[in-house]
């Protein structure tokens, strides 16, 4: 069996692309299906977010399956192959885990090291888990995943340092103010970049806003989205002698805020703290104001040093989290050659319990007045002797299974045991010992093969 990854993401393809590949939420469901119904894929996972769309699927073969996801890709969006396969991004087996655990641990993303692609795949896997798309590889390659970047977040602290200019503003606002839940915000200006701003200060718990820009209709439509109120830019004075934190952010050629407007503002506010944020281009506040008492002025500067500081700081958690991530990978390579002994375990405890059931009727058989307690004692025992005895070498094989030789080992182990036979060699047991895809050997295999086009 094979993992195979393919997809569209942010590092190479354009926006207006990528909006006409995103699977609907409500469609989700159908996709999943479909393509769990598509030749030669056995599971399958679907990741869509606004900078990736992703298909993960076990398939039986790499040739086949390349070629049904690359079809199900372009047949879902209604797109030919030519226009779709110059975006589209495919990863196979190990390179594939490893594609995950980056995704996941938010190393792929555009902000390196976000968290919120961590829940995005978490209800991507349990959506496919409900419907029914996932198996015993997936089960277990997204749990791993998941807990990885977790731990990763945990040990590296990775979100603790911010990368944007908005969310370096308020984390600057909270280290060095505290909780900002009952300040009085003033954003002056209704762009993106306040739009950027306002979303982090709401996530930090913001309740009391007011939005005041030149275009009178934009700073309602802004307020509305923050369950703010608007003003008009004439009453700017006394919103900001009303606020604890104001933020400027227009295209203004001059500065908006002076000492002249200031001044008188400082002895109507008593001693209380003016924080003023300048995340505008041009500056839109006259940086002499940093020198009055009980006002406290950021622009821009500081802040892109903070964040140049922090990038810094998320490019070393990222290293430590590459080398968690190989870790994990060889866990997860280790847990799928231990899958090919479970069979041959499974036939020597049916063995097992054949010797003992007929050890039993031969104990009854010749004690024919022993109690029910004596039985059940007796058998008791057994089991317990049967078991004490294939502990150490189920534990061996288990361990000589992850080896260079592991299929070796195995059938050895089988033959000595005299169960050969009795392995269940079945079709889905087939699926799961094939195991030797995932090996490195069959990596370099694959490479050589030619891939099917689409057309």
């Amino acid at each position: 069996m094979h993992i195979l990854t393919i997809g569209v993401n942010h590092r190479n393809t354009p926006v207006d692309i990528r909006e006409q590949l995103t699977f609907q939420p409500e469609m989700l469901e159908q996709a999943l299906t479909e393509l769990r119904e598509t030749k030669s894929i056995f599971e399958d996972v679907i990741l869509s977010t606004c900078n990736r769309t992703e298909l993960y699927v076990i398939c039986d073969q790499l040739h086949t399956g390349r070629y049904f996801s690359k079809k199900f890709f372009a047949d879902w969006f209604h797109m030919t192959s030519e226009a779709l396969m110059p975006y589209l991004v495919m990863k196979e087996d190990q390179e594939a885990i490893r594609h995950l655990f980056r995704v996941t641990c938010g190393l792929d993303s555009m902000v390196l090291g976000e968290t919120q692609i961590l829940g995005q795949v978490r209800t991507s896997f349990l959506t496919a888990q409900q419907t029914g798309t996932t198996g015993t590889f997936f089960n277990e390659l997204f749990k791993q995943a998941l807990s990885l970047a977790k731990h990763a977040q945990d040990e590296t602290q990775i979100n603790d340092h911010p990368v944007s200019v908005s969310y370096a503003a308020v984390k600057l606002l909270q280290d060095k103010f505290g909780a900002l839940e009952d300040k009085s915000v003033l954003m002056i200006g209704a762009g993106d970049m306040s739009r950027l701003a306002l979303n982090h200060l709401a996530s930090s718990g913001m309740s009391h806003l007011t939005v005041m820009n030149r275009t009178k209709s934009k700073a309602d439509l802004l307020a509305d989205q923050f369950h703010g109120k608007s003003a008009a830019l004439d009453a700017m004075e006394t919103c900001i002698e009303q606020s604890d934190i104001v933020f400027t952010s227009t295209s203004a050629s001059d500065f908006i805020i002076d000492e002249s407007i200031l001044l008188p503002l400082i002895e109507m506010r008593g001693n209380r703290p003016l924080i003023l944020v300048d995340i505008g281009v041009p500056r839109n506040i006259d940086p002499a104001i940093a020198q009055l008492d009980h006002v406290y002025l950021f622009d821009i500067d500081d802040l892109e040093k903070i964040v140049d500081s922090n990038l810094e700081a998320r490019k070393k958690a990222a290293s430590q989290i590459e080398m968690l991530i190989n870790e994990q990978q060889e866990k997860y390579s280790e847990w799928l050659h231990t899958l090919g002994v479970v069979p041959v375990i499974s036939a020597l405890r049916r063995k097992a319990l054949s010797i003992h059931s007929e050890t039993m009727k031969r104990i009854e058989n010749k004690l024919p007045e022993m109690t029910e307690k004596e039985r059940k004692v007796i058998s008791k025992q057994a089991k317990s002797m049967i078991n004490q005895l294939l502990r150490d070498p189920i534990n061996n094989i288990k361990e000589l299974a992850v080896c260079e030789h592991g299929k070796h080992a195995i059938d050895h182990f089988a033959e000595i045991f005299n169960i050969a036979e009795d392995v269940d060699h079945s079709p889905n047991q087939v699926m799961t010992l094939e195991l030797k895809a995932f090996t490195k050997e069959k990596d370099d295999q694959s490479a050589h093969q030619k891939p099917i086009n689409i057309g």
